[in-house]
């Protein structure tokens, strides 16, 4: 694929294969967008997991099995539990390299109950800023997103703090998150207009079931060299097959009241009959039901990176596997009439 590299996992060796099944052990690695960064095909999130549902003990493990798999992109934000999450990721991490692995932060939502403690101005980017990288112990990180657009704040006054914040070493690359093509274009010809670095990566919810940022969000980023780095690539575990028949397992996200706010609005009996079709497809191509999804992400070139969670190292021990699995043409058109863009 465009912007690909085949490199090995950290502790796995042998021959690249074309044969699905073979692939698995070997992470490949992308360019974000235009930039010279290479991140992992999958990168591992803290959202709903670290410093919330899932003890620091189990957390730090699954964080290391990620990174010997060769996972070397970690996300997390300000807003994910008060910077909890940032700090378990952070101190996870702290037993690598700090030159061997990309790790981002974000700000725009609520930190306090002051009027300036949210947003994307000058002073609010800056404290958080600093505030992160105090919680992280950390001099830089690799990729700050914007976290909403901030219709209170004018474009130029984000960027240009940004910018600064790049100049003095603390920031190295810019992002979005959520933004409309509108507000991508927006942010791109401000940038031009004032010669501000310009984004390089926007992050965006993409999976089967929701597909929307290919009609306009995509081609914008493609035009402007901006690479996709999507959350929910598993539709929040539905594509995992976990549910099936409507059934909630125990223990799983559905099943807990404090992080099921958005997975419970997937839980509909078409869209599960059509997960269930998945598995035949799964089956033939001797994949997971997670591997095919996340493959099915991948297959889009200006998606540099799937953004998963895991609460348990064999869980993103699993998901790596889809990493280098290209989906024959005829599957692909088999899974867009199960799940069509609308």
């Amino acid at each position: 694929m465009q912007g690909a590299d085949r490199i090995p996992a950290l502790f796995f060796a042998g021959d690249y294969s074309e044969s699905i099944p073979e692939r698995i052990g070997y992470m490949k690695y992308r360019n974000l967008g235009r930039s010279g960064l290479k991140v992992s095909e999958i990168s591992l999130g803290s959202w709903l997991t670290y410093g919330k549902s899932v003890d620091d003990g189990t957390a730090a493990s699954t964080i290391r099995q990620a990174y010997e798999l060769g996972v070397n992109f970690f996300d997390s934000a300000n807003v994910y539990e008060r910077g909890e999450g940032e700090r378990v990721m952070a101190g996870a991490l702290k037993a690598f390299p700090r030159d061997s692995y990309v790790i981002t932060t974000k700000a725009f939502f609520p930190m306090g109950d002051g009027p300036n403690d949210r947003g994307l101005s000058r002073k609010h980017i800056t404290e958080q800023l600093h505030a992160s990288l105090r919680r992280m112990k950390l001099e830089y990180v690799d990729i700050f997103y914007c976290h909403r657009y901030d219709e209170g704040t004018p474009v130029q006054e984000t960027l240009r703090i940004i910018d600064d914040l790049v100049r003095q070493g603390k920031i190295l690359y810019a992002g979005v998150s959520e933004w409309t093509a509108a507000q991508i274009e927006e942010a791109v010809r401000t940038a031009d207009a004032y010669l501000l670095d310009r984004l390089v990566v926007n992050q965006s919810k993409y999976n089967l079931i929701h597909r929307s940022i290919e009609e306009e969000i995509v081609p914008v980023c493609r035009k402007y060299g901006i690479g996709q780095v999507v959350f929910s690539p598993l539709a929040e575990g539905v594509l995992t097959g976990k549910y099936k028949g409507g059934k909630v397992p125990r223990g799983s996200r559905a099943d807990n009241e404090e992080i099921n706010m958005f997975v419970r609005n997937l839980l509909q009996d078409g869209i599960l009959a059509n997960v269930d079709a998945l598995e035949k497809i799964a089956s033939e191509l001797e994949l997971s039901m997670p591997q095919l999804a996340l493959a099915w992400v991948l297959r889009e070139s200006n998606v540099a990176s799937a953004l998963v969670g895991a609460s348990r190292p064999e869980q993103i021990e699993s998901n790596v596997k889809a990493s280098g699995v290209e989906l024959p043409q005829e599957i692909l058109e088999r899974m867009d009439q199960l799940f069509p863009a609308k």
